[in-house]
């Protein structure tokens, strides 16, 4: 009976990840896989076929037979999108590989602090989460701006002659998201690097390896999960990124955040934005499960 009740908890616990998934992330994927397969309408929702389930089952085959993938085609036939996806894919991976040059001595500096000090700086890495994202995008225009504190500290140290020009660059948006996310960098890295024994580094340097050597042999390959996890929570996020190109990009920058926005609030073609959400979420998915399923078969075979 023990047992029954054992195995019985154990796959209720695992189930409740699978439901909030199915209700939180299969169901609206579903959803939007349905809207890119319409066709635009000047209706309300703006698409059609929209499933009218007092029809039966009869009508909603009727409908289903109207799907197309033509929004697909679309996308493949207009530059803009491609170029969007690209211009995401290269300013997230750049974003992410500063935030990781950031968060790495961040998180190795909280890692060899004394144990006493540890809660303390590690609260101050979560601390920015307690203001509104939004707010903090803001406060850094009053910084970046020509007129902004930075442009004037650095005139009233005469290191700068004339404002520098940082707003609606790419500069501005690599600040901005750098700073947005070092969070998420900072928190895996120093989960990993809190963890190792370093004992390994003074038996490397005991054999005569130097300082660097020893880090660059011993501490980072151990720190390459941690590393792997902050890459990932950064970099998916910052491909989707849609109000640090708007407010700190401004309109030249073309990112695939902006575009979706676009095409569903300002151009309101639904079926078009939904299948670009579709093939984001491909881009990024798809990939990650394949270096997820070699990760694993490398543990495999390493043990």
């Amino acid at each position: 009976m023990t047992r029954l009740v054992s195995a019985i908890t154990s796959r209720l616990v695992i189930a409740v990840p699978y439901v909030w998934l199915l209700l939180f992330f299969l169901i609206p994927f579903l959803i939007v896989v349905k809207i890119s397969l319409s066709q635009t309408a000047i209706s309300m929702p703006p698409y059609t076929p929209a499933f009218d389930f007092t029809a039966g089952i009869g009508g909603i085959w009727e409908d289903v037979k109207q799907f197309s993938f033509d929004n697909y085609l679309w996308l493949t036939e207009d530059a803009l999108y491609f170029n969007a996806y690209v211009s995401s894919l290269a300013i997230a991976g750049t974003a992410t590989f500063l935030t990781l040059l950031v968060g790495y001595p961040l998180a190795y500096g909280m890692a060899r602090a004394p144990a006493t000090w540890r809660p303390t700086l590690l609260m101050l890495v979560i601390l920015p989460f307690w203001t509104s994202f939004l707010i903090r995008v803001y406060a850094w225009i009053g910084i970046l701006k020509p007129e902004g504190l930075l442009n004037q500290f650095l005139m009233a140290l005469h290191i700068i002659d004339e404002p520098l020009i940082i707003m609606n660059t790419h500069t501005a948006i690599f600040i901005g998201i750098v700073y947005s996310y070092l969070p998420f960098m900072v928190l895996p890295l120093y989960s990993s690097l809190e963890k190792m024994d370093y004992t390994l580094i003074e038996a490397a340097q005991d054999l005569g390896c130097r300082p660097f050597a020893a880090f660059w042999k011993v501490t980072f390959p151990l720190s390459i999960p941690g590393v792997i996890a902050g890459f990932l929570l950064v970099f998916i996020p910052a491909t989707g990124e849609f109000v640090i190109p708007d407010l700190l990009g401004g309109s030249q920058t073309l990112m695939i955040g902006k575009t979706l926005w676009n095409e569903f609030f300002a151009n309101r073609d639904w079926p078009v934005a939904s299948a670009v959400a579709v093939i984001l979420l491909l881009l990024l998915v798809v990939p990650i499960m394949f270096f997820q399923q070699a990760q694993a078969r490398a543990q495999e075979q390493g043990r």
